[in-house]
Order: structure tokens, then C-alpha cells, then sequence
């Protein structure tokens, strides 16, 4: 089968960063579905990773976490899906990803996709929508009662994969005032677009921002991107009592400031359930399901921003180069292989 991979970790900008290869197509054991790959889209994990773990001696590191596709073989103890199905999921951190032909991938981590959708529009949305999802209802632990309003929402980075998702999910199934910032007006149009009440420009204090808008400290906060940055601020503005949620890995944080206001903390990896085989791992899938159902409702939309063509190599690095501009709107998505 096709896929894209590395050998060593390089810059983007190396010729070998990401190269065209052929790997055996693997075989579905256990409970894990096989699917052949139709689109995936892009994260910042996918960089991560590829920047910081070396593949291991004569064995190329496929990355990819998000993808949409079609099952074409089972293990002989599935029982949520049967060969034809159309799937999204975001797939695992510890096994080889979504840039493949074929890819083998846990039942329990995996949903059927919204009948509303094509391939490209599904595989924007199952890890930024996991992330976003978790960090709402398990992390913070936030009503789902519109009704119960009086509370509020800052999400820092709102414009980006997991911001776009996030702001639809909390408007549409919280009753939060909703704070997004973005440091474009492109990006802060794109996230009222989404739903955020407010939109406030991260390039400044943030603190500041939140009185200018003559708003009270914020209840909760959910930084997405470069926390440490923000983290004076977020100190400052959080209300007593607050959560505070995050996703990134800052450096240099003194998470001692919190001590003042009582002040939680909650970090989300939407990978823990899968890396550590979670009693409740099924969650995810039955996320996944509650979320093709809202989509195909018209209550969440796509949050794919770009088309970058056919999975290989050459679009694969290009994807990579922009994530790591930190410019991206929304996820980039590839589409079949040649």
C-alpha cells in the first residue's frame, strides 16, 4: 500500500522530511476495523511528532491523526461496525497513522460518519472535535443546559482546528458566554461566525481586553496555543474559583498563581484513553456518534479551511509548513491517493 512517512526527524524544508513509500497492508485482528483511507486532514500534533520522535531503526514513522474512510475488513471481535461502513476517527498516537492507504484502528476509537458529509468535510473534524468535546464536558465539566447561563467561556487560539469546533460546540450546547480571540480581523470575523459572542485580540493583554469589553472575570478559560504567553494574563483575569484548561505545552508556567483564587487545573490529551486502554475508551466512539448526529442535524458545521489535493508527500509537506507558520484557519485536508 501507499503511504508517507519519515526515517530521521528533519526540518519540513529537507527533501526527506516526508517521502512517498510502500508498506504491506496490514490485517484487522481483535477489535480493530481496517480502513482504507479516503481523506485526512492535518494538526499541529502531526508536526510535533515529526519534529521530536525518531522513528525507530528501519521502521518509517507514519503520522496522521484524523481521517475518513471506509471499512474493508474486520477482527474477529468487532461488533459496533461491519465491512462497508464509513468511518471517522482521529486514530491512535502510539500506532501507525491515517497517511496510508490502509490503516488499522480501534473499534471503540472510531464513529460512523455523518451521512451529511463527503470524505474531505469528515476527516476535518474528529480530533479537533474530540479535543474540544473533552476538554468541555470532561475536563471542565460543563453543564449541556442552554438554560443555565450567568457563566463564562474565554478560549484563547479560538480560530484555529480546535478552536473552531470548540466555539460551536459551547454555543450550541451550553448556555456560556462565549470569549474568542484571534488576532486577524479574517480570523475574528471567521470565529463570531462560529458563535462566540465576544471576540478579543490575543496580540494583546488580555486582561485589558476583558475589561474594555466591560465583562467580569472569566469562569472558564481554555488556552489552545502558546500558554505561556498568556499565562500572566490568564492569572489575572480568571474569576475565584475558576478552571483553567489547556492543550499545549508551555514552558515556564507557575502554576502557583492559582493558589490565590482556588483556581483548577485541567490538562486534555485526547490520546490518554487510547495510549492507556481506558475502561471507558468507548466514549470516544460514542462521541463521535452524538456528533455526526449534530452535524447532520446542521447544528455543527465542517471546520475545513483548505483543500491541499491528493495525499503524498509533496502536499503532506506543504500542509506541514503552514501549520507551522501558525497562520492556519480551520484544517487543511487531503484527498485519495494517486
Amino acid at each position: 500500500m501507499k503511504a508517507i512517512a519519515y526515517h530521521h526527524s528533519l526540518p519540513i524544508t529537507d527533501a526527506d522530511a516526508l517521502l512517498d513509500i510502500e508498506l504491506p497492508t496490514p490485517v484487522a485482528t481483535g477489535r480493530d476495523l481496517l480502513v482504507a483511507v479516503h481523506a485526512i486532514s492535518v494538526n499541529p500534533v502531526d508536526a510535533k511528532v515529526r519534529k521530536n520522535r525518531a522513528p525507530k531503526e528501519g521502521q518509517p514513522e507514519v503520522l496522521g491523526w484524523d481521517a475518513a474512510g471506509v471499512v474493508t475488513a474486520v477482527g474477529p471481535d468487532v461488533t459496533l461496525f461491519q465491512v462497508g461502513d464509513k468511518v471517522w476517527y482521529a486514530g491512535a498516537i502510539n500506532r501507525p497513522g491515517s497517511n496510508s492507504e490502509f490503516q488499522l484502528v480501534d473499534e471503540r476509537i472510531v464513529g460512523h460518519m455523518p451521512a451529511s458529509l463527503d470524505f474531505a468535510p469528515a476527516a476535518a473534524l474528529p480530533l479537533t472535535a474530540i479535543t474540544a468535546w473533552e476538554l468541555l464536558f470532561d475536563r471542565l465539566q460543563l453543564s449541556r443546559d442552554k438554560s443555565l447561563t450567568g457563566k463564562s467561556l474565554l478560549v484563547i487560539g479560538a480560530a484555529g482546528g480546535v478552536g473552531s469546533v470548540l466555539v460551536q460546540l459551547a454555543r450550541q450546547l451550553t448556555g456560556v458566554t462565549i470569549i474568542g480571540t484571534a488576532s486577524r480581523a479574517e480570523t475574528a470575523d471567521w470565529v463570531k461566525e462560529l458563535g462566540a459572542h465576544h471576540v478579543i485580540d490575543h496580540s494583546l493583554p488580555l486582561a485589558q481586553e476583558i475589561t474594555r469589553l466591560g465583562l467580569p472575570p472569566v469562569d472558564y478559560v481554555i488556552s489552545l496555543n502558546q500558554t505561556d504567553k498568556h499565562f500572566e494574563q490568564i492569572v489575572e483575569l480568571i474569576a475565584p474559583q475558576g478552571k483553567f484548561a489547556l492543550i499545549d505545552d508551555p514552558e515556564h508556567i507557575d502554576v502557583r498563581k492559582f493558589k490565590g483564587k482556588s483556581v483548577s487545573l485541567h490538562w486534555e490529551l485526547m490520546f490518554t484513553r487510547s495510549l492507556f486502554q481506558t475502561a471507558d475508551m468507548v466514549q470516544q466512539h460514542e462521541l463521535l456518534e452524538e456528533l455526526a448526529q449534530l452535524v447532520d442535524a446542521g447544528i455543527i458545521k465542517t471546520t475545513l479551511a483548505e483543500r491541499f489535493g491528493t495525499i503524498n508527500a509533496a502536499n503532506l509537506k506543504r500542509a506541514h509548513a503552514l501549520l507551522e507558520s501558525n497562520t492556519a484557519k480551520g484544517k487543511i485536508v487531503l484527498e485519495n491517493f494517486n
